[in-house]
């Protein structure tokens, strides 16, 4: 065990490090202070009124002089008429997302680093990118307009020989175009990581592979992917803990009273209530809750991925 002395000394020994380190490097500590100041004023002085969701927060009174009331709003939502419907439908969202969202980039950047020819590479990257630029609004619209009666999607429909129909008010159909829409919009742009991870692979383990008499394809699964594996369980652990966000907005443009049962998520829940119904503290501990199984999961997805691969977050 470290005695009171050597722990004293640890720390001078740190601070002293870091004094040295500031005058060598000052440049980029003062371009760390907008970071710093913006996660202090919009990620942590907040915490202090998380302290609501165990009060009934009253605006007029302040968060001091309302009444604490315990887990009361927790055990409201839990024991809730919807709170089965709410994580049914997060989870699958978020899920579906996860299953063919997640590869979706990976694959893409894949397929790009086969390409050879760099004007069409180009223009691929182009193309993928700029989905991810345009307002999530507007891409709401054009869902909303492709899957109306007259829709192009309709179109195609009848083309093959199917029937008309207002596919975004079939309850069954919005988790697919809830997905769908966000792979085409997302995909471009989140294949950007793996194609940097990609640029790092050595190129001599390519030519060895040659060598060895491997064609484009065992490259592709014995080189290529065992050299973005990290970069890939990075990125896993990082969606992993955020499986309980489904980005409200999205959904608040796209659902309807049709496609509630199947559409509705904590995330639209939260705002229903909190903004609409003026019930804070309820919506604070919903809001908490989800928060929790999100550390959860990331803290799990964590240690699990050090043990076994040696590769983690922290």
């Amino acid at each position: 065990m470290t005695t009171i002395t050597e722990r004293k000394a640890h720390a001078g020994s740190f601070w002293q490090f870091l004094k040295r380190d500031f005058q060598r490097h000052w440049g980029i500590y003062l371009m760390f202070v907008p970071v710093f100041i913006y996660f202090i004023i919009f990620h942590y002085l907040p915490l202090y009124g998380a302290q609501i969701a165990f009060k009934d927060y009253i605006p007029i009174r302040g968060i001091e002089g309302s009444k604490w009331v315990g887990f009361k709003h927790f055990s409201s939502f839990f024991n809730g008429l919807y709170f089965g419907r709410l994580m049914r439908n997060t989870l699958l969202l978020s899920l579906l997302q996860l299953l063919f969202g997640f590869p979706a980039p990976i694959i893409l950047a894949l397929l790009m680093n086969e390409l050879r020819c760099r004007p069409f590479k180009r223009v691929v990257q182009t193309v993928t990118y700029l989905p991810y630029f345009v307002s999530l609004m507007v891409v709401c619209s054009l869902v909303i307009n492709f899957t109306s009666v007259n829709g192009l999607i309709n179109d195609i429909i009848v083309a093959l020989g199917g029937k008309r129909s207002s596919l975004l008010l079939n309850p069954a159909n919005y988790r697919t175009i809830h997905v769908a829409s966000g792979i085409w919009q997302n995909m471009g742009w989140n294949s950007i990581v793996y194609m940097a991870a990609l640029s790092s692979v050595d190129q001599e383990l390519y030519e060895a592979a040659v060598i060895d008499g491997a064609n484009r394809w065992k490259q592709t699964l014995h080189v290529t992917l065992p050299g973005i594996v990290p970069t890939i369980v990075i990125m896993l652990i990082m969606r992993l803990g955020q499986i309980m966000n489904v980005g409200f907005e999205k959904v608040i443009l796209l659902y309807n009273d049709a496609t509630l049962e199947t559409a509705d998520v904590i995330s639209t829940y939260v705002y229903r209530r909190g903004l609409l119904d003026n019930a804070y503290s309820f919506s604070a501990a919903v809001g908490l809750f989800n928060s929790v199984v999100n550390t959860v999961l990331l803290v799990g997805a964590n240690t699990i991925s050090r043990k076994l691969n040696e590769t983690s977050l922290f």
